[in-house]
């Protein structure tokens, strides 16, 4: 069901002008911290921001073009930080000491893997539903984005390589150490994966600052 107080803000994030940019990542962002860190809810937030971006365009009428690719660009911005996030709780946990392995790993970078599909699926969806000017420029963020990647995508690669550095070097620990090490890195992983999202979403959180 679509969230429709973020799509009328996401709508109302396009009028006026000045920083559409900001205004639509700044909302992602905020919407991101009230969601689980899962793969459901950040498509429902993506398509809900989506479509409210392309209700404003259409409110607005003729001139929106640069207005509507600052909106998607802040789209993008928003996942590709939540994605840097998740690096940054990743590296938080290894500094414990927490390293871990096994296929709730791997889920949660798949997970991670599929945004950049998504941003671009989400926007042809998009660009099916328009007609028109907005149609066709939809067509092409869409197209742009597939050709020369998004910042979401960047982002997601980075993760990607320090979830692959983690897992193997926890599994050539647990190789060289044997079968009762094998099965403590085993414990640590289920520890870990089971607090991994709520962490993650933790990491999105602003913190408080001391004045």
């Amino acid at each position: 069901m679509a969230d429709e107080k973020l799509e009328a803000a996401a709508a109302e994030a396009m009028r006026d002008g000045g920083d559409i940019r900001g205004r639509v990542r700044d909302l992602t962002l905020a919407a991101l911290r009230d969601h689980k860190f899962d793969l459901a809810a950040m498509q429902s937030v993506m398509r809900d921001v989506g479509s409210g971006i392309k209700l404003g365009a259409e409110a607005q009428g003729t001139g929106m073009k640069d207005a509507v690719a600052a909106a998607f660009s802040g789209l993008d911005e928003a996942f590709g930080k939540s994605a840097q996030n998740a690096k940054l709780a990743l590296d938080e946990m290894a500094a414990r000491g927490r390293d871990a392995v096994g296929g709730d790993w791997q889920a949660a970078l798949d997970t991670l893997r599929k945004l950049e599909g998504e941003f671009v699926g989400t926007v042809s969806a998009l660009a099916e539903k328009s007609g028109g000017l907005l149609k066709q420029q939809l067509q092409d963020i869409a197209t742009h984005a597939t050709r020369t990647g998004t910042d979401t995508g960047a982002a997601v690669s980075e993760v990607a390589s320090t979830f692959a550095k983690r897992m193997s070097d926890a599994s050539a620990e647990a190789a060289a150490a044997g079968l009762d090490t094998a099965r403590t890195l085993t414990d640590r992983m289920a520890e870990v994966t089971s607090g991994f999202l709520a962490g993650v979403s933790e990491a999105v959180r602003p913190r408080d600052r001391k004045p």
